[in-house]
């Protein structure tokens, strides 16, 4: 399962360390815990928009940059888990197969999912 916090901590993480600046730097800038800030870099707490904001106005990038990079990161994750799908995967059924009674048969001795299928059938 792909996580968008864990996503947005990596791209916020990286335009904090591009600068050259550290964890304490950033979050006396942008007013909140150090730990906090530790904690939504590595995707372990989710950053509300107030929060997010004040990153990015600490780290003097826009909102919409850090969004725009996450959604890259986004697509190329969602393509490499299509990629890891094999074949099978994707064919396989979505029902699972019911043995349907002869024509004929005695709908008290079928069970419940083949008695619905014969009746659909019919």
């Amino acid at each position: 399962m792909i996580l968008l916090r864990r996503l947005l901590g990596d791209v916020l993480r990286r335009q904090r360390q591009r600068q050259g600046r550290t964890l304490r730097e950033v979050s006396a800038a942008a007013r909140v815990s150090l730990g906090y800030l530790s904690e939504v870099e590595r995707g372990q707490k989710e950053a509300s928009s107030e929060l997010l904001s004040a990153i990015c106005d600490a780290l003097d990038v826009r909102m919409s940059e850090v969004m725009r990079e996450v959604s890259d990161e986004l697509s190329l994750a969602e393509l490499a888990a299509m990629a890891t799908l094999s074949e099978g995967d994707l064919l396989r059924p979505v029902l699972e197969p019911v043995q349907l009674p002869a024509p004929g048969a005695d709908r008290a001795n079928m069970s419940p999912k083949a008695a619905a299928m014969d009746v659909v059938a019919a």
